[in-house]
């Protein structure tokens, strides 16, 4: 029975799945978004979700507690500077999962999870990419032409 062992294993050790869901986590709120495999993505988002509500505390005892979970310092102060107070008038609920459906190798079920509002900062992102790929193609046009 399972009575009271409410996370996923994730098929690995206790230190192994930590180090792994500190390594998400980091990165989750590094880039604002996450592309994985479903189970761990439900396994990053209330890990996520509770950095950021330290980050509405922003207190020295929450931005310790931050530090002490994430991996990068600079990822931290981020929590604290630019993330949390976006979601200051939210009581929790600050990302989403969206299901991508089977990887093509293995079968797993892969999700996207993303920070609310972070959907527009990935489009400006997307529109730079391409501007730049246009910008790249001009001068080997204009030597071709010449």
């Amino acid at each position: 029975m399972r009575h009271r062992n409410a996370n996923r294993k994730l098929s690995r050790n206790s230190s192994h799945r930590r180090a792994l869901l500190r390594n998400l986590v980091t990165d989750f709120l590094d880039h604002g978004r996450l592309m994985t495999t479903l189970p761990k993505a439900k396994e990053v988002r209330p890990l996520a979700e509770k950095m950021i509500t330290l980050g509405k505390r922003d207190n020295l005892h929450a931005r310790r507690q931050v530090q002490a979970y994430l991996l990068r310092e600079a990822i931290a102060k981020k929590v604290f500077d630019t993330i949390a107070p976006r979601f200051a008038d939210r009581n929790g609920g600050y990302s989403r999962i969206i299901k991508l459906g089977n990887r093509k190798g293995d079968g797993a079920d892969l999700a996207i999870i993303e920070l609310l509002g972070s959907e527009l900062e990935v489009k400006k992102a997307e529109r730079a990419e391409k501007a730049k790929e246009k910008e790249a193609k001009k001068p080997k046009q204009e030597k071709e032409e010449e």
